[in-house]
């Protein structure tokens, strides 16, 4: 099995072509498997990693330095933390430093939730444990260099 098989397409242009398409249909593909895990709490990928963020900054953060560290730059911030504060997952209050700013804060129940799915972490990383570690740190190695090439680089 491949992504050819995969998306019945069985020609590209070139290998380079054939890794655009299929580090694409991974990364959906694997967005997947891990809203499985989610749907049982009620949470988005992109709550989930707001509550990661908050959890490990051990401080209030702005929305600003909430999106400045998540993994989906495009998020609107915003309006994902009103949806989070809609549901008691954070908190927020008006910033000490700078009245313009809002800090936001993990709740008691966002803490709790977090915990629920930590239990489940071996559970999560197992969509991935048919690799070796070998692979999966080779891997890590060409992603980062696929994107540190284009950071150097601006297109």
């Amino acid at each position: 099995m491949g992504i050819e098989k995969d998306i019945q397409q069985l020609n590209f242009r070139n290998e380079y072509q054939k890794a655009t398409v299929n580090i694409i249909f991974s990364a959906n593909w694997l967005h997947e498997k891990i809203n499985v895990f989610l749907e049982e709490e009620d949470i988005t990928q992109q709550q989930y990693n707001i509550m990661r963020i908050l959890r490990g900054s051990q401080k209030p953060l702005s929305t600003l330095q909430i999106r400045e560290r998540m993994l989906d730059k495009m998020s609107d911030t915003s309006r994902i933390v009103e949806r989070m504060l809609k549901k008691g997952l954070v908190e927020k209050s008006v910033c000490s430093t700078d009245k313009r700013l809002v800090d936001v804060v993990l709740s008691k129940e966002g803490y709790e939730i977090l915990e629920k799915l930590d239990r489940k972490n071996d559970e999560i990383d197992s969509v991935l444990h048919h690799l070796s570690i070998e692979e999966a740190e080779t891997l890590n190695r060409l992603l980062d260099k696929m994107r540190d090439y284009h950071t150097t680089h601006a297109m």
